[in-house]
């Protein structure tokens, strides 16, 4: 199964909605939305297959929770950081991966371990 690695920050951070205004709210809508796309069995647009979604997030959206179909990871210091370690494992373990995100610095760091990149957009349901 694919893992789909979401920098909540940045996907959060695609669409000036006020988001700045309550952090932690954006974040946990943002999962809700994810959680609703796994209920519903929707993949990634443009790859086939089922996915596992997991949210990585920081600072002030430290400490959402998970909830089924989404596993939130919580980054001590830098998000992108945590995302690289987990596209680090995926390789290690084989396993395809995916990060929504538009921050290219990233995808450059994550493409070192063979993660596929889906813009903010491919996750924003």
């Amino acid at each position: 199964m694919t893992l789909l690695i979401v920098d909540g920050a940045n996907v959060v951070g695609s669409v000036p909605d006020g988001w700045w205004r309550d952090r932690r709210g954006a974040a946990e809508r943002l999962r809700d939305a994810l959680a609703s796309a796994a209920a519903e069995g929707r993949g990634v647009p443009g790859h086939s297959g089922p996915v596992e979604r997991l949210l990585v997030v920081e600072g002030a959206a430290r400490g959402v929770e998970p909830v089924p179909g989404v596993r939130v990871e919580s980054a001590p210091g830098s998000g992108d950081d945590l995302i690289v370690e987990f596209a680090a494992a995926a390789a290690a373990e084989g396993r395809p991966c995916l990060v929504a995100t538009a921050d290219r610095e990233l995808l450059r760091r994550v493409a070192a371990y063979g993660a596929g990149r889906v813009g903010p957009r491919g996750v924003r349901y």
